[in-house]
């Protein structure tokens, strides 16, 4: 007798997704889909190519498609992908760690891998906090920042950022640490020059320090060469000696934040080089030093610190992809990479030049009101009157337009208007360290047009 067979339904017809991707979404009109990219271009599905004006967001240190990167990939993802980093380690992630260290130099000894800039900004904190409590000093906890400024999107990084926007909306969250003024060069108050401002800027640090109880201060951190939040801020070099002597004097260890800045973007491994006597206790470091071919981040420092808090029974912090073998790989291929073709001293030859350029574009434009920067992190910002400075209503977006029209004409340009707008308006001026002086050609003819454009629609 056969058995009964039930009946094959059959499979439904399924619809396309209207799923998406959540992005923040700020800054241009519409996410379009890029489909391959070679050294400093891009295209998208369309075939529209991109010169990427700004390494992304400041990360495509190498460029695109490199070929060394690609074959380190496929090397280490066919020997290991992965080990839990509290048993094991490789071959990759230790050679990676001592690459850092050397390039980093005396004093920066020791290297704590994580996933990128947010997570290396917390390790620092945390480090710190660590390093004092078995120290004895329990009593030291806060981490002063500038106002502006920027230092990541976890709530410990975001705690010592200098946003108001971002303390109104996620403050009831976190602990909003103590902020002290970002020695600003180009919108200055009324008395002071940017030397003596900058001065004025150390002094607020001592007394905020004073203000606080320095027994309770722990570590002060802040970016030496200025991101997306001061526009690429170089400070006259009397800050930096001041500030490492303020800290020296009341015990609190100094923190930069080189997640855009360091891995070669400014002429040297670290932007903290420019400055040899004023180096910092911890430095911490992501977007350049994988290129953005992987999610990698870096804190970097001396054995005083480290040994101290492992003889104490480890530190007390780590994420799942500390140390990630395949991240390891490719960090070490960047950084290779980096040093055989010479992209340092690219940075600064390159940079030089731009900047002349940019400057050239300011005198003859209406709305370019300031350009600063060193090596290949530059800034250019935008004002609506230049002899006042007066910056353009936050109903323009200008930074945003500017962007809108670059890409319209294949120009990727990176804008965030921090704090609403209320520190001023720019975009990054921070291309690949591998552009040639012909791709700069290309880069400056398509910014003219852009301002061009933009003028003529404010007019």
């Amino acid at each position: 007798m056969m058995q009964s067979q039930t009946a094959v339904q059959p499979t439904p017809v399924q619809k396309e997704s209207s799923a998406k991707a959540f992005y923040a979404g700020r800054g241009v009109s519409e996410t379009l889909t890029v489909s391959h990219a070679k050294g400093i271009f891009f295209w998208d599905t369309n075939g529209k190519r991109y010169l990427d004006g700004s390494s992304g967001a400041v990360a495509a240190n190498i460029g695109h498609g490199n070929e060394r990167v690609r074959d380190a990939m496929v090397d280490q993802a066919n020997r290991i992908s992965y080990v839990i980093r509290t048993a094991f380690t490789c071959d990759a992630t230790d050679e990676l760690c001592n690459l850092i260290s050397k390039l980093a130099g005396p004093g920066f000894d020791q290297t704590f891998l994580v996933s990128g800039g947010s997570e290396a900004v917390e390790s620092a904190l945390k480090l710190a906090r660590q390093y004092a409590y078995v120290n004895g000093e329990r009593d030291r906890w806060k981490v002063l920042a500038r106002l502006p400024g920027y230092h990541g999107a976890t709530l410990g990084a975001a705690a010592v950022t200098g946003d108001p926007d971002r303390d109104a909306m996620f403050g009831p969250i976190m602990q909003i640490m103590p902020k002290v003024p970002s020695p600003l060069s180009y919108r200055l108050p009324e008395g002071f020059t940017v030397e003596t401002y900058a001065d004025h800027c150390a002094d607020a640090l001592e007394k905020q320090i004073l203000a606080e109880g320095p027994e309770t201060v722990l570590a002060f951190i802040m970016e030496p060469v200025g991101g997306i939040a001061t526009g690429a801020l170089v400070a006259p070099d009397s800050y930096y000696t001041k500030v490492r002597e303020i800290c020296d004097r009341h015990g609190v260890l100094l923190i930069f934040d080189e997640v855009m800045c360091g891995a070669g973007r400014t002429g040297s491994f670290l932007a903290a080089h420019h400055w040899p006597d004023s180096l910092p206790d911890l430095v911490v470091c992501a977007k350049g030093l994988s290129a953005g071919y992987t999610p990698l981040g870096a804190m970097i420092a001396p054995d005083r610190i480290v040994d101290k808090v492992v003889e104490s029974g480890g530190f007390l912090h780590g994420h799942t992809y500390s140390g990630n073998p395949l991240s390891s790989a490719i960090g070490v291929a960047v950084l290779r990479e980096l040093l055989d073709n010479d992209l340092m001293a690219n940075a600064t030859r390159m940079g030089h030049l731009l900047r002349e350029r940019l400057n050239a574009l300011k005198d003859k434009s209406r709305t370019i009101g300031d350009v600063r920067g060193l090596g290949l992190l530059n800034a250019v910002e935008i004002v609506q009157d230049k002899a006042t400075k007066t910056m353009f209503p936050g109903s323009k977006q200008a930074s945003y337009r500017i962007s809108d029209i670059a890409r319209n004409l294949g120009l990727h340009l990176y804008s965030r208007r921090a704090a609403s707008g209320k520190f001023g308006d720019w975009f990054m001026a921070a291309p690949p360290l591998t552009i040639t002086e012909q791709e700069l050609d290309l880069l400056m003819e398509l910014t003219t047009e852009t301002f061009r454009i933009f003028e003529s629609e404010n007019s």
